[in-house]
């Protein structure tokens, strides 16, 4: 049975504040003026002015209690019905514009219950109105519903005075067990998620980061809502427990409820037709369109969800996009793309740069006593068209997984490669390096494109989008001692000798040494990975004499590259100076906080600042985050010689000029073969005579798709290469190589 009240009609826009969370002395509207912030004069209405109400067919249930500006224009309030004390401001005889939509300035055909209103305000057609403060040149029409409750917390995980713990709003992320939830809160972001996310057992911190949220957030009951200058809100039906930024455009949603929805001019949000958004909090610049729903989720700022996407438990990464299909209890990092409606993604960490085929399944929740899988994949993760993946499962950086039903668990520790389920001859095929030998093109561009598609106005995160970051290239490291031990395991199973009372290193050592001596030897054996598959069935290593010498040269060029581009900053201007900066260089594990990448060393003196109190709230964390972020750089070429020093069996002492001058020219060289591959790679599709079948000629064909020669990242790259041939060529003369 519905739980319908009755009150007296002269309650009716007061008693907002329950008088058992009222504080001494307080009106119910001591909140309210606070958030006003600014000491707007009103005053009373005149006599002539309240006849000029009545007659325009307007009434209150006390006049006294309506307050205007000296510029107010009685005229320009038609058939609405006050209640409570209502604040209005200049009212004058203009019209406002936008989208095609016109509407004179005032308040029409609306009941309006304790509101303020900045200064040539629209309001047309909204049916109920209550406990908001509403800005300047703000255009409100064909509302139904756009209410506040007293104990509004407006998408923050947080509760108020006198609320059970039981309505605590928490995010699902990463698992559907909720043992991984999160408090969401507005501000919140990647890194912030990530962190909260792991370390579950240590309740110190998880302690810690909940106060954190606490704290953030007023516990008294009866805040307003807030709408920001210039925002238009038009043919909706439900908005309750909304605060709502500057510039935004809200269109023909059908229900928002429990949301802070950030706008400002800079980065306007607009939220479209059909949507219906619960619990949540919507980042700046954000585009929300079209039946989208969203239940428990943070849009990060900057991201999309269109065309009946299905958005629930999840945060969504800062300039990523989803279209269509249905996310649940994910955590997604920035720059992520998910386009087709029959595509699912469930109970995963997805660490950015990621994108997203028709028909993906990634996460069978159904493969365990419990709904309790996870699956963690890498930056730059691509499965491909019908991909099926079952949890738990946790792939390398920028992963390509071919189209195939995967039925077993996987663990692939090799970057850049490309898997294959071959049902045929029923083994999983493993290719590293595939991208550098067969797919330059995508792999750069992806790059490329992120950086160029970052539209943060607050970027107190530093993302790295670079294909060669320290995370991946720890994973090449790692994955070169497996090949050598694959390698190893593979000549003595082929010279049928038991590596029984061999040790790792000596395995290790075998295989290193066909790699570097013997390459066409490896070329023909069968190499088989450990470990990878949850399954009895082979797992095949592929062109593994291909990657392991093209893993290394990337390695190379990752270090020369880093410090071509910051010798200058870091005034390495002698080859005494740079023996000098990687004096104590060393290896270390790198951690992707929400697409910021850290030291292992330095994520757990953070870890251990906040545990001590040192760093007390998530402010402190941001700052934290930022101060973290100034030593990025140098941080990631220390880390990228080390692994060259490690890789070639040097130190810094022992690098030579000589040896040093090698590297600059291979890096060159490699550099010039990665340009190659990226234009070759993309000439296919001009080739390929399957894709120029549809076209009747030549001049169709680039009609359609553009000239290869006139493609503007190929010609970027090529001008890219030139300028880097001319800094190394610079460096070798200054520095007397």
């Amino acid at each position: 049975m519905n739980h319908i009240e009755k009150k007296p009609l002269s309650q009716l826009g007061y008693q907002f504040i329950d008088q058992a969370w009222l504080p001494d002395g307080k009106t119910e509207y001591y909140l309210r003026d606070q958030q006003r912030g600014k000491e707007t004069v009103h005053r009373k209405l005149k006599a002539w002015e309240i006849e000029t109400l009545v007659r325009n067919d307007n009434t209150s249930d006390d006049w006294n209690l309506i307050f205007v500006d000296n510029e107010f224009d009685p005229n320009l309030v038609q058939h609405c019905h006050f209640y409570g004390m209502v604040r209005i401001g200049k009212l004058e005889p203009y019209f406002l514009e936008f989208h095609n939509l016109r509407l004179p300035v005032g308040l029409y055909n609306s009941t309006i219950a304790s509101c303020d209103f900045g200064d040539n305000v629209v309001v047309h057609n909204v049916n109920f109105l209550s406990h908001y403060i509403i800005g300047n040149d703000v255009i409100i029409a064909n509302v139904n519903e756009m209410g506040v409750t007293d104990h509004a917390k407006f998408g923050n995980g947080i509760i108020k005075e006198g609320e059970p713990e039981s309505v605590r709003i928490w995010m699902e992320l990463c698992n559907e067990n909720g043992g991984r939830s999160v408090m969401p809160f507005d501000g919140m972001l990647p890194g912030d998620a990530w962190l909260w996310t792991r370390s579950r057992h240590d309740e110190v911190l998880m302690d810690k980061f909940k106060a954190f949220t606490e704290k953030q957030f007023d516990k008294r009951r009866g805040y307003y809502g807030m709408v920001g200058d210039r925002t238009v809100i038009k043919n909706c039906k439900i908005i309750k427990d909304v605060t709502i930024g500057t510039d935004a455009y809200l269109k023909g949603a059908n229900k928002i409820k429990n949301v802070t929805i950030n706008s400002e001019a800079g980065a306007p949000t607009q939220i479209g037709e059909g949507c219906e958004l619960v619990n949540g909090i919507v980042g700046l610049g954000c585009r929300v369109f079209y039946g989208v729903k969203a239940v428990r989720f943070v849009m990060a700022s900057h991201s999309q969800l269109k065309y009946g996407a299905r958005l629930i438990n999840s945060y969504l990464g800062n300039n990523a996009t989803i279209s269509c299909c249905e996310v649940l209890n994910s955590l997604i990092f920035p720059a992520h793309e998910q386009h087709h409606n029959n595509s699912f993604l469930c109970a995963a960490l997805v660490m950015g740069q990621s994108n997203m085929a028709a028909g993906a399944t990634i996460g069978s929740n159904h493969n365990s006593r419990g709904a309790d899988g996870e699956i963690i994949a890498g930056r730059g993760f691509w499965p491909g068209l019908c991909v099926s993946l079952k949890h738990n499962s946790k792939f390398a950086s920028f992963n390509l997984i071919s189209k195939g039903n995967y039925m077993s668990e996987l663990h692939v520790p090799f970057p850049f490669s490309l898997i294959v389920n071959d049902e045929h001859e029923n083994t999983l095929k493993v290719m590293p390096a595939y991208f550098f030998m067969h797919n330059m093109y995508a792999l750069a561009r992806n790059s490329w494109k992120y950086v160029d598609r970052d539209k943060r106005t607050d970027k107190t995160q530093p993302i790295e989008y670079d294909y060669l970051g320290p995370d991946s290239v720890e994973e090449i490291m790692d994955a070169l001692e497996l090949m050598e031990l694959a390698v190893g395991k593979a000549y003595y199973a082929q010279q049928q000798k038991s590596t029984d009372k061999l040790s790792r290193n000596a395995i290790r050592q075998t295989g290193k040494n066909l790699l570097l001596e013997e390459n066409a030897k490896v070329a023909k054996m069968e190499i088989l990975g450990e470990n990878i598959e949850n399954s009895q069935r082979k797992v095949q290593l592929l062109k593994i004499h291909q990657s392991y010498p093209l893993f290394r040269e990337l390695i190379a060029m990752h270090a020369i590259r880093n410090l071509i581009k910051n010798a200058a900053a870091f005034q390495l201007n002698s080859f005494s100076a740079l023996q000098a900066f990687c004096k104590n260089v060393k290896r270390s594990a790198w951690s992707n906080a929400g697409g910021q990448l850290i030291r292992a060393e330095v994520m757990e003196d953070l870890k251990q600042r906040i545990r001590k109190g040192k760093i007390g709230s998530w402010p402190q964390l941001h700052d934290a985050w930022r101060e973290i972020g100034t030593t990025y750089e140098r941080e990631k070429l220390q880390h990228a010689f080390a692994c060259l020093f490690q890789l070639e069996g040097l130190t810094a002492k022992e690098l030579t000029a000589a040896a040093f001058k090698k590297f600059l020219d291979q890096s060159v060289f490699t550099f010039g073969k990665l340009t190659e591959g990226i234009y070759h790679s993309r000439e296919k599709d001009y080739r390929n005579p399957f894709r120029r079948m549809t076209y009747e000629n030549e001049a169709e064909m680039e009609a359609v798709v553009g000239k290869l020669e006139d493609n503007s990242f190929i010609q970027q790259t090529i001008a890219e290469l030139k300028t880097y041939k001319k800094q190394v060529k610079e460096m070798i003369k200054k520095w007397e190589l």
